[in-house]
């Protein structure tokens, strides 16, 4: 079976800019320019040099692509930044119930084993994608998600929730809370321990994972830990951060400001806290959390003011920011190096983190 033209096209756009990326780093230090400066941060030479190569693409932004063109496009594009798929145990991919979505409702997730023959009781991440709840998608996400799994050990358990603007605010968050209830009452039998799971996501995905961790607060599980990557956490989209970053550094303004209206109602659902985590003051007893931000990201000063105001209701949070990278480098392992030392980063920080519960 021969490919497509626009896959062949896209699989050789991709090689080259493999290629362009992987020049030797005096070489990126001509060509990438002036080092670039914002708010007392340098962006990485090799993610500036990735900026200006998708810039002389012709590469437009996600808001004016329309809600199919930017799901495909991502899903096409994504993996190809990710690099060599990690090896791991094994895949699986199921449904299961989802009440949230009526009584025949089902939901897919995929399920990642680390390698080895494991008998004992597993830590599991709960994950949820990225794409401001419009895009996004397990097979977008499949490289980290192998990435998460053979770096800390744990299984990973990917939600396909449902996405805007077919399915509006709540829609994921209900996903999300359906998803951990059939997690923690099935999880002996999955060879997981339902005492260590850890509700994660980057960007909206880390939105949906801390408002999950706030609605099942009082429930006879509560997730062990929050692992929260440059989460969205103030649909406002007005920080200062806005402001210096909100153009020219892969997210933009326009593009929240857009996914944003794909997904809410109306903007009077801003200040409803499942949207907007940052805008509620009911953050008692919340599981710790490790919050990591990007120094070139709109979203930078609204992760940082969630982690403060965690911390400032007696929550264990740490947070830390990568200040010379930008939005998504969760998916660009194989394409930046200061990416894959950011994963290798917070993959050791899990970790570390596992390791000290019970102590």
């Amino acid at each position: 079976m021969t490919m497509p033209l626009k896959e062949i096209a896209r699989e050789l756009q991709a090689k080259a800019a493999n290629l362009a990326l992987r020049l030797p780093i005096s070489w990126v230090n001509l060509l990438a320019g002036q080092p670039v400066t914002v708010d007392g941060r340098t962006l990485d030479t090799r993610a500036q040099w990735f900026l200006r190569l998708l810039k002389q693409s012709g590469q437009r932004p996600m808001h004016e692509l329309g809600v199919a063109r930017a799901r495909s496009e991502f899903d096409g594009f994504l993996p190809l930044l990710g690099g060599k798929p990690q090896p791991v145990g094994e895949i699986l991919d199921r449904t299961i119930p989802n009440p949230a979505s009526g009584p025949a409702g089902r939901l897919r997730v995929r399920l990642y084993r680390p390698a080895g023959n494991v008998a004992r009781l597993l830590p599991t991440i709960l994950y949820f994608h990225g794409g401001g709840f419009v895009i996004g998608s397990l097979e977008a996400y499949d490289k980290a998600c192998r990435y998460f799994c053979a770096r800390t050990g744990c299984v990973v358990v990917a939600v396909d929730y449902r996405l805007a603007p077919e399915h509006k605010f709540p829609a994921a968050i209900d996903d999300a809370v359906a998803a951990f209830r059939w997690l923690t009452a099935e999880a002996i039998g999955l060879g997981i321990d339902p005492a260590r799971i850890v509700v994660a996501g980057d960007s909206n995905g880390a939105t949906i994972a801390t408002a999950l961790a706030r609605l099942v607060r009082d429930g006879a599980r509560q997730p062990c830990l929050q692992w929260l990557i440059y989460p969205a956490t103030d649909m406002s989209c007005d920080s200062l951060s806005y402001a210096s970053c909100g153009d020219g550094f892969l997210l933009t303004r326009a593009d929240m400001e857009w996914a944003r209206d794909q997904y809410l109602d109306g903007l009077h659902q801003i200040s409803d806290p499942r949207a907007s985590p940052l805008l509620t003051d009911d953050l008692q007893g919340l599981p710790p959390a490790l919050v990591y931000t990007a120094g070139f990201d709109p979203l930078r000063d609204e992760g940082k003011a969630y982690a403060d105001k965690m911390s400032a209701a007696g929550g264990k949070v740490i947070h830390h920011e990568f200040d010379s990278l930008f939005h998504g480098f969760v998916g660009m392992r194989g394409a930046i190096h200061a990416a894959a030392r950011a994963m290798d980063d917070m993959a050791a920080g899990l970790r570390h983190e596992l390791s000290q519960l019970g102590r």
